[in-house]
């Protein structure tokens, strides 16, 4: 991920770190994302994503380091910081028993709409979301695809510049997510800047850039490509009879460098270059079945780095 020398960073972190007492959430990060970039920022359950980002939103104060955010720095000039973002936590932060319409209304005065614009703009997201039908339902009653668009909606009424969104979609059906995406990619065609922490690989495909985030700490960084570039060896598919049987013998093999079930798909790195090798492989183990040849994907990239991030926890890797 680079950053033209000639045009400033929309987010630039340096040295970050927050502890919680004897915790380290977030571990000396380093950070620069160039204007207009969809950054997809990935990790385990507990890797720190949550608190990078909420110290990003001036919402915690990084014990150390600092971060600029359009140029302003989130330690120090909070106050100009607010007012370029949109930020959107895990947890729907919107007033349920308010209607579809209070929520925005309210929203777009907390941040300063002026009183002329709100109706259009609030119009234009509305419809461009499918929530025009729905002003007078509570927000409460909402389906869960149809909250995150909402607050979405009420995140963008003051057209902030850059877009702060921690796990949008978790939870959210699959028709929902990928019309939730369309919009995150009219906004990308649109110049915003958007940062967004997923546990979706396939949203993480979606992305022009992605981070790593492991311990704390950035592990991998590039464009989805570059990272699927740093996988070692190669992916192969086993369909067999007995999948899960395959998969146990599978794991415990020298030179495995991942193995999970994909459906009823046996998916496994190993560290053979052709498909005879790996039919050789297999059979020695007493694993029969049909194999072939796959390319790697953002799914297998993540368990594979995962399991080299265990393997050497110090180690920073950096496509280029």
């Amino acid at each position: 991920m680079t950053t033209d020398p000639g045009v400033a960073p929309a987010i630039e972190a340096s040295g970050l770190r927050r502890t919680f007492g004897d915790i380290v959430a977030v571990d000396g990060v380093e950070l620069s994302v160039p204007p207009g970039a969809v950054l997809g920022l990935l990790g385990p359950d507990g890797a720190g994503k949550s608190t990078l980002i909420r110290m990003l939103a001036t919402v915690l104060r990084p014990d150390a380091g600092d971060a600029r955010v359009q140029g302003f720095s989130v330690t120090r000039q909070a106050a100009q910081v607010t007012p370029r973002i949109g930020y959107m936590s895990q947890k729907f932060a919107l007033y349920p028993d308010l209607t579809v319409a209070e929520n925005i209304e309210f929203f777009a005065r907390l941040r300063g709409v002026p009183a002329g614009e709100r109706k259009e703009r609030s119009h234009q997201l509305l419809t461009g979301m499918g929530l025009a039908d729905f002003l007078d339902r509570q927000a409460g009653r909402l389906s869960g695809g149809m909250k995150q668009k909402l607050f979405l909606a009420t995140t963008l009424m003051h057209r902030p510049e850059v877009l702060l969104l921690d796990e949008p979609t978790t939870g959210v059906d699959p028709v929902s997510r990928r019309e939730f995406w369309r919009i995150l990619a009219d906004l990308h065609r649109a110049g915003t800047t958007v940062l967004v922490a997923t546990p979706y690989m396939d949203e993480a495909e979606r992305c022009t850039d992605v981070i790593f985030l492991d311990g704390g700490r950035v592990r991998h960084h590039g464009s989805p490509a570059q990272i699927k570039a740093l996988v070692p060896g190669r992916l192969f598919e086993l369909r067999t009879a007995e999948p899960r049987a395959a998969l146990a013998i599978i794991e415990g093999l020298p030179g495995v460098l991942a193995a999970h079930l994909y459906g009823d798909i046996v998916r496994v790195v190993l560290d053979v270059q052709d498909v005879a090798q790996a039919e050789t492989v297999l059979e020695q183990a007493g694993v029969s079945g049909a194999v072939r040849a796959a390319e790697v994907d953002m799914e297998t990239a993540f368990a594979v780095l995962a399991e080299l991030n265990r393997a050497e926890p110090d180690r920073e890797r950096v496509a280029g």
